[in-house]
């Protein structure tokens, strides 16, 4: 097919009215015929650019549907085949669509079928299989599924038949799994009975006996993850999660035998596998952590074993203190020396068993920063201080008396240690003032925490230390120490009040600050109001300053009918962003602080119930501000308990269901309650990888309180 023809009308489309992932798509006819030109690199440039425009990280807009028909006809004339098919396929899998008729992209993959269809047949193994993941992606079954059958019975290729059992799994499950049952013997090609365990899996057929042998023999998989299912890089784990996600006792226990026997396996690889598989397990399973832990240990044969499982021993936190004693050895190696995989031993036993990495830490201090950070930020953001030691404390007082040889983060960590620890601290207080001069906005914190519980003559000596550097040099770090200890408000006023003024980086902590001093902050009123003239803008760092500043004016003024106007723009402005779901939850947040006087805002509230993300904290500002008799409570609940379920504000749907109370939950919203507090699933699976376990445990405890609640009268 010759240029002209291929790109026949190409000019004609209204590209520039277009958009996608960076704008307007009038750039696409140029990237078409780079694509198809003699120039190598220029092609492999637009290749790329069309991935980061018309696929953007699985995205598709109106312009990837206009640029189908074209990309089908560059692949069918042999223009780089694969590699657009690649494109294509991905393209029509995306159901991530913004600005396009839901389904759009794919119809106008699934429209070029008659192009594309012969590429099953092509003599390019290459093309074949990508030809046939590509196809499968239109989900137009009666015209795709007859030509992957008969590619079936005629494929020689091992590759490509694993992927055309794929796509006929895809478009027909059912006869996927009867293709995939006939072709688990050993004498079938190892690429092709993997894909027969996922299509069995796919279609919800039972765990057999032999998918198990199959698996198990097909180990090391990673070598037979295919590039075109990049959900499933890891067969092994994706195997466990596909058998974790039928929710039901036996295929829990099936899962977690492959991960056993994985662990247990005298070949390294195949334990690797198994420890990328019971982290996956972990992840998903409440029950996976306790049942899976002694056997980690199996797998933890040398140096490099033990490391690769850190990470994921630190994430389970206490559950895996029966695995202590394999991170203890190398913890404790070398502490005189910077040694990167003792750090990370001993930052999961930080996490795994503290009060024993504890002198391990104070041993190497100054050399373990990975350890250091995790111990100074312990157990964050739950605000669990890490456990008082004297070996500790004794290191950290020899390192602040060295500030210049302090680097990083340091000062920050070891003054987060020693808050931590309050008046336990207390022979600390020397170094700290000594330090405050060097890193006020770390020392001063620490200083006011530790002095709150102290003798007189400590807290005195705190007191002066922070005065001249608050007074003096009018650090607010220093000046909010200050008040905190003694209640001095004049320098924290007057530093208040110049970041009010003068500071847009500093503006949304100086208005938290200033909020927290409420009525006594009356003097800065004016500044408040005259930074709230200052932004219009609709960034979400726009949007959250004029909230804190709004809050602030509110805790300072009462000024109900401008705080008011402000909480309404914000929610104006943000609703013209997609990107400010979260500025519109801290808006509601605040807007429940103003109880009745927020009434006004209802409209508002009631508009962020459909958001699962927004809801919760509507909920929380609907029951403070909003007329009582006119709530509709249950549906309230519902709305809380829908953002838990899908894990969108988890902990703001428990705040909300608590504010709601047993009252509002129907006998569904109670049995999905208990599901939350003691089904298997986790709930919460995204977010901070560090944090998705110990969140889940923290939802799953709170629910059980409010289940108890629901269940027993007598509760609190």
């Amino acid at each position: 097919m010759d240029l002209v023809h291929l790109l026949g009308g190409l000019d004609a489309r209204p590209w520039s009215s277009l958009s996608h992932a960076h704008g307007s798509a009038e750039d696409i006819p140029d990237l078409l015929r780079a694509l198809t030109g003699a120039d190598a690199d220029a092609a492999d440039e637009a290749l790329s650019e069309l991935y980061g425009s018309v696929l953007h990280q699985g995205t598709v807009y109106a312009a990837s549907a206009e640029a189908a028909p074209f990309l089908a006809g560059i692949a069918a004339a042999g223009h780089r085949t694969a590699d657009v098919l690649a494109l294509l396929g991905g393209m029509a899998e995306s159901e991530d669509e913004y600005g396009v008729a839901p389904g759009a992209v794919r119809a106008a993959v699934a429209d070029r079928l008659p192009l594309l269809l012969p590429l099953l047949a092509s003599p390019e193994p290459e093309v074949r299989r990508t030809a046939a993941w590509a196809v499968s992606h239109t989900r137009a079954t009666a015209i795709a599924l007859p030509a992957l059958r008969a590619r079936w019975d005629e494929e020689p290729e091992s590759t490509v038949r694993a992927v055309v059992l794929a796509g006929i799994a895809r478009l027909d499950p059912q006869g996927g799994a009867a293709a995939a049952a006939a072709v688990l013997d050993p004498s079938r090609s190892a690429e092709v009975r993997m894909a027969a365990v996922f299509a069995s899996l796919d279609a919800g057929a039972p765990w057999t006996e032999p998918m198990h042998t199959t698996m198990l023999s097909l180990l090391p998989a990673d070598p037979l993850r295919s590039d075109l299912d990049l959900e499933r890089g890891e067969p092994l784990a994706a195997v466990v999660e596909a058998l974790l996600g039928r929710g039901r006792s036996m295929e829990r226990k099936v899962a977690f035998a492959l991960v056993d026997a994985a662990l247990h396996d005298g070949r390294a690889d195949v334990r690797a596998e198994g420890l990328w598989a019971a982290d996956r397990a972990c992840m998903l399973s409440r029950s996976a952590p306790r049942r899976l832990v002694r056997n980690l240990r199996a797998a933890a044969v040398d140096e490099e074993s033990v490391v690769a499982m850190s990470s994921l021993l630190g994430r389970l936190g206490s559950v895996a203190a029966p695995a202590a004693d394999i991170l203890a050895p190398l913890a404790g190696r070398n502490p005189d020396q910077d040694d990167d995989h003792a750090d990370r031993a001993l930052a999961a036993l930080v996490l795994v068993a503290p009060a024993q990495s504890a002198p391990l830490l104070a041993a190497g201090l100054g050399r373990r920063p990975r350890a250091l950070d995790t111990a100074a930020g312990f157990r964050s953001p739950e605000d669990s201080a890490f456990p008082y030691d004297g070996e500790l404390l004794d290191a950290v007082r020899d390192r602040l008396a060295q500030p210049g040889a302090l680097s990083g983060n340091e000062p920050w960590q070891l003054t987060n240690l020693l808050a931590g620890w309050g008046a336990e601290a207390a022979p600390a207080l020397p170094e700290l003032c000594a330090a405050l001069p060097h890193f006020p906005g770390q020392a001063a914190r620490a200083i006011a925490s530790v002095a709150a519980d102290c003798a007189p003559a400590d807290r005195a000596r705190a007191v002066t230390s922070l005065r001249a550097v608050a007074a003096e040099q009018g650090v607010l770090p220093a000046a909010k120490a200050l008040h905190d200890l003694d209640g001095e408000i004049a320098p924290l006023l007057h530093c208040l009040g110049q970041d009010l003024r003068h500071s847009a980086s500093q503006l949304r902590e100086a208005a938290r600050m200033t909020g927290g001093l409420g009525p006594r902050a009356a003097a800065l009123a004016p500044a408040l109001r005259e930074a709230l003239g200052g932004t219009n803008g609709d960034t979400t760092a726009a949007l959250d300053t004029d909230t804190a500043l709004a809050e602030a004016l509110w805790r300072v003024t009462g000024d109900a009918e401008r705080v008011v106007a402000v909480l309404d723009s914000v929610f104006a402005r943000a609703a013209q962003n997609p990107w400010s779901r979260w500025s519109v939850v801290r808006a509601a947040r605040t807007t429940a602080l103003l109880g009745p006087a927020g009434r006004p805002l209802t409209a508002r509230l009631n508009a962020a119930l459909d958001d699962p993300a927004q809801a919760p904290a509507a909920v929380l500002a609907l029951t403070a501000v909003a007329e009582p008799a006119s709530l509709d409570r249950p549906a309230l609940a519902e709305a809380a308990l829908r953002s838990a379920e899908q894990d969108a504000d988890t902990a703001g749907a428990c705040d909300a269901l608590e504010a709601l109370g047993p009252g509002a939950l129907t006998g569904d919203h109670v049995r999905r309650l208990a599901a939350l507090a003691d089904g298997d699933a986790r709930v919460v699976r995204s977010g901070v990888e560090d944090r998705v376990i110990r969140q889940d445990e923290a939802l799953r405890h709170r629910a059980r309180v409010l289940l108890t609640a629901c269940t027993d009268p007598a509760a609190p």
